[in-house]
């Protein structure tokens, strides 16, 4: 027992000298050298000096304005703008959720509040909020942007580079606590604190140089947990994520950004096990693939500490995409988590697909459920619609990608308060078609995809979308794909209403193989007659509002950025161009300098010029000189490129000099 109280005792002390260390951090005194793993998320600190005003850039996002290093230095994508305003929209609506079990209720600059927490508010928690304002017989408390909140959010930014995200937070997102902004780059560490006192935060946002993983370990115990943590790597988020399941609280919230959308996407199956435990497959819906495999990691890696992850929103934009989980604890959970995974069968001809889940939950007596393996496969060797094989993919998430309840309440405060957001109008278009979006089907057809594999005329999306609600089947759109088909339909269903399609627009049969998919496909009668009459509701209300999905091209060369290097070694503009010039069709063949092919092309005999019917004279492009028969034939080209011109001899014609 007094050994237990010296550790009580012992224990406020030690934790008061860890934050005395850690306040001493902050304020810059001098520390050890910089980790050496700063190439994570940035540069090796190399004790230069702060570059002259003339060489930075500053830029004004939302209510933040930040001075980054004109050179690439410090990492900044400015296109990731959508990303970053979605990111304060979801987390100021977490902020609302968490803070209203408290009392609390948030105060967003342009928004009504009386309004908005009476649609938000349930009976029983009105009913708690009404016995708390009776026994404190003050007014609700409120939180405010820029405020620090004693019972707030604190959020953690893993890899903050410029620290905008950061910044943007405690400006933009009320009912905060504190902002940790972390970087392994001490370049980009100093850059955070400049900015930090350029936009007046230094009460919420504090900056951190060390490593992520480290950092987010270091914050395991559940009273040390942060609420928020937002991770948006350059590349894969795959080195953080065991980290980041561990140090997030309960039921908090985890934001995840992916940009190695090449892998994710099946270009390279092995490299995406190797960090996801996942194969991704080439397919029309590599998309919703790549999201559903980020999920299925956060999941796997969330189980081996009893904690299951619930998905609010998934989103595939531009070239990345980004998911906001909630993590919880729970073992009887986390048992289900095996029947929320599931392989993909997918034919390699067709591309018709096939879901598999890797466990079973079945009812049992008294309420329970039971666990057990699932059976399979779902599918024969070949492929019933075209004969060819199946390629397998996955594991990956095979439960709905969002909270619906969730995203219509994030839909509802974007469209009260447009201003708020620059791309508040790309923001409901997203969110508009996410909540149209079919929750428990995953994957998606393409309208190219159908029509190409049977090589006929595309039906218009309005025609393909009648056809399948007159056969009885749900369909939707994808946020995505613009052109995606994601429907309830079985795949033989799917083929039927193609074959009604084709016989409007017949295929020529004799052009096709015996062997090919679109042969095997069309030699069989439909059993099924498709309606293609257009129907009210298979326009969505999201596609007849025209709403943005895709913004245009803000800059030229947009994309994802050149990594930061150390000491803003980057390439200047003329170098960037001629960089790109040169990779520019870089698996094709470079084309020919005209003069040598000239000059190949002379070595040559002119099989004309021998038959006496040449007129190019001098300005033929083959040798006029007359040869000896052996150099002839060696010099005789196979595949000339003049060949598809010319007139071969006659059977009667007497054989060329120098050629049997």
């Amino acid at each position: 027992m007094s050994g237990g109280r010296i550790v009580l005792w012992l224990s406020p002390t030690l934790r008061s000298a860890r934050s005395l260390c850690r306040a001493q951090f902050m304020e810059g005194l001098p520390q050890g050298p910089p980790d050496p793993e700063a190439v994570e998320n940035g540069t090796e600190h190399r004790g230069e000096e702060l570059p002259p005003e003339a060489q930075e850039t500053t830029v004004t996002e939302g209510a933040a304005e930040i001075v980054f290093p004109s050179a690439n230095e410090v990492f900044y994508n400015p296109v990731q703008e959508f990303n970053r305003d979605l990111t304060c929209a979801v987390i100021t609506e977490f902020a609302r959720i968490q803070l209203r079990a408290k009392g609390i209720q948030i105060k967003v600059p342009g928004e009504k509040d009386v309004q908005k927490v009476v649609v938000d508010l349930s009976e029983q928690e009105e009913n708690k909020a009404e016995v708390k304002e009776g026994a404190s017989g003050d007014q609700p408390r409120t939180a405010a942007v820029g405020d620090v909140c004693e019972e707030g959010l604190r959020v953690l930014e893993g890899l903050a580079a410029s620290g905008l995200r950061s910044i943007r937070f405690a400006r933009e997102v009320p009912g905060l606590r504190s902002v940790v902004a972390n970087d392994a780059s001490a370049r980009a560490v100093d850059l955070m604190r400049r900015n930090i006192q350029l936009n007046d935060v230094a009460h919420l946002v504090q900056p951190s140089q060390a490593d992520a993983r480290m950092l987010m370990y270091q914050h395991q115990k559940a009273s040390e947990r942060f609420d928020v943590i937002d991770l948006d790597p350059y590349g894969s988020p795959a080195p953080f994520l065991d980290a980041a399941v561990q140090a997030v609280s309960e039921g908090g919230l985890l934001c995840v950004t992916c940009t190695d959308m090449a892998v994710l996407a099946g270009n390279n199956g092995e490299t995406c096990y190797s960090k996801y435990g996942a194969m991704a497959l080439k397919s029309r819906a590599c998309h919703e693939m790549a999201l559903r495999i980020v999920l299925h990691s956060l999941d796997l890696r969330a189980n081996c500490y009893q904690r299951f992850v619930v998905p609010l929103l998934s989103v595939s934009a531009d070239f990345y995409v980004r998911v906001f989980v909630r993590v919880f604890t729970g073992q009887a959970k986390v048992k289900a988590s095996a029947s929320k995974q599931a392989l993909v069968f997918q034919c390699v001809g067709c591309g018709a697909f096939h879901l598999q889940r890797l466990g079973k939950a079945s009812g049992a007596a008294g309420g329970r459920v039971k666990f057990s393996a699932a059976c399979g496969p779902p599918v024969a060797t070949e492929c019933e619609h075209c004969g060819q094989r199946h390629q397998l993919g996955g594991p990956m998430w095979a439960e709905p990608l969002h909270d619906l309840d969730f995203v219509g309440q994030v839909l509802e405060a974007v469209s009260a308060n447009p201003g708020r957001f620059h791309t508040a109008e790309r923001i409901r278009g997203v969110l508009s078609v996410v909540t149209e979006e079919l929750p428990d089907v995953p994957l998606y057809y393409t309208l190219d995809q159908l029509s190409s594999t049977i090589h006929c005329s595309t039906p218009s999306l309005l025609q393909l979308r009648s056809a399948l609600l007159h056969a009885g089947f749900r369909v939707s759109l994808s946020h995505a794909c613009k052109n995606a088909v994601k429907t309830d339909a079985p795949s033989s269903a799917l083929w039927d209403i193609m074959r009604c399609w084709e016989k409007q627009c017949p295929v020529k049969r004799e052009r096709l193989s015996e062997t090919s998919p679109a042969f095997r496909i069309l030699s069989v009668e439909p059993r099924l007659q498709a309606n293609f009459t257009i129907r009210d509701d298979a326009n969505p209300r999201s596609r007849q509002r025209g709403l943005k999905r895709f913004q245009a091209n803000p800059e030229a060369n947009w994309g994802p950025r050149p990594r930061a290097r150390p000491g803003g070694k980057a390439a200047g503009e003329e170098a960037m161009e001629e960089r790109r010039r040169l990779l520019q069709n870089k698996r094709k063949e470079p084309a020919e300098d005209p003069a040598q092919r000239a000059a190949r092309l002379k070595a040559f005999p002119c099989k004309r010029f021998k038959e006496g019917t040449c007129q190019r004279g001098d300005q033929c492009c083959y040798s006029h000189s007359s040869l000896t028969p052996g150099a002839t034939a060696e010099a005789t080209p196979t595949d000339c490129p003049e060949a598809p011109n010319q007139n071969p001899p006659g059977p009667g014609a007497a054989a060329s000099p120098g050629i049997d």
